[in-house]
């Protein structure tokens, strides 16, 4: 399955994307990362399809940042486009989970030394030193800070951060939790219908929750306002959340301890 987001007048991007889909190791990491993730640690898909989502989000978040007058830091601090930044946006989305192909625990660490290699791989046909060893080193410092304790120290690794827990809609929890269990994590992994990012009234990104019951608030207390907090986009970003209908969808049939 090709690897497709929306390039459009970026050249760099779509040369980046050119090389992604030619990249069969790339693939096979993904699916070897989902393998760990899926069936042998029974958590939800970290594998192509969660990349996809991850990478499209985060793309739709840097753009909507910049065409709110927000810099982001690869223009700030090393003189470069944001048409740079949406590179690394995209590639660190590739690359922020590759480190389950080795292991769940402590996989961002991991990912640090597989996306080392493959990032020079992806990016040295398309940059020349030294804008090839920042845009490397700012892809790692996204790979890196997207988990949720770690802090961020660039624009471009808050939008990874907050595009990573975007991918929540119907069971698609970035939380871990074991399948089959009746609990918070599930029932709420459960009851997100759609999450949609868009321009927001007040500022630049909105980010809008349907959901089909009130459990699935948990799952925007605990995991999008979670990494929202630690991420320095959080001044630009609104975020609400909606129960779609009159009454709310009933997500199991009982519950004993």
């Amino acid at each position: 399955m090709e690897f497709k987001i929306p390039v459009r007048k970026n050249k760099k991007l779509k040369t980046l994307m050119d090389r992604i889909n030619a990249d069969q190791e790339l693939f096979q990491i993904w699916k070897c990362a989902n393998v760990n993730a899926v069936d042998r640690s029974g958590i939800s898909d970290h594998g192509e399809v969660h990349i996809r989502i991850v990478a499209n989000a985060a793309l739709r978040i840097v753009r909507l940042l910049v065409k709110g007058d927000i810099e982001p830091s690869v223009v700030t601090h090393h003189k470069m486009t944001s048409e740079d930044a949406e590179l690394i946006v995209v590639l660190a989305a590739c690359l922020h989970d590759t480190g389950i192909s080795v292991h769940r625990d402590h996989h961002e660490r991991y990912s640090l030394f597989i996306s080392f290699r493959k990032a020079r791989e992806l990016l040295e046909e398309i940059y020349d030193e030294p804008d090839l060893t920042t845009m490397v080193s700012e892809t790692l410092h996204a790979v890196i800070a997207h988990d949720a304790k770690e802090k961020c120290l660039t624009i471009e690794a808050g939008v990874l951060k907050v595009a990573d827990s975007i991918d929540m809609t119907q069971g698609r929890s970035r939380i871990p939790f074991e399948t089959g269990q009746v609990n918070i994590h599930s029932v709420s992994a459960q009851a997100v219908d759609d999450v949609n990012i868009k321009k927001g009234e007040n500022k630049p990104v909105c980010i809008e929750v349907k959901l089909a019951n009130s459990a699935g608030i948990f799952q925007v207390d605990e995991l999008l306002r979670n990494k929202l907090r630690n991420s320095p986009i959080k001044p630009f970003v609104e975020v609400i959340a909606t129960i779609e209908g009159e009454t709310e969808r009933r997500l199991f049939d009982s519950y004993s301890m």
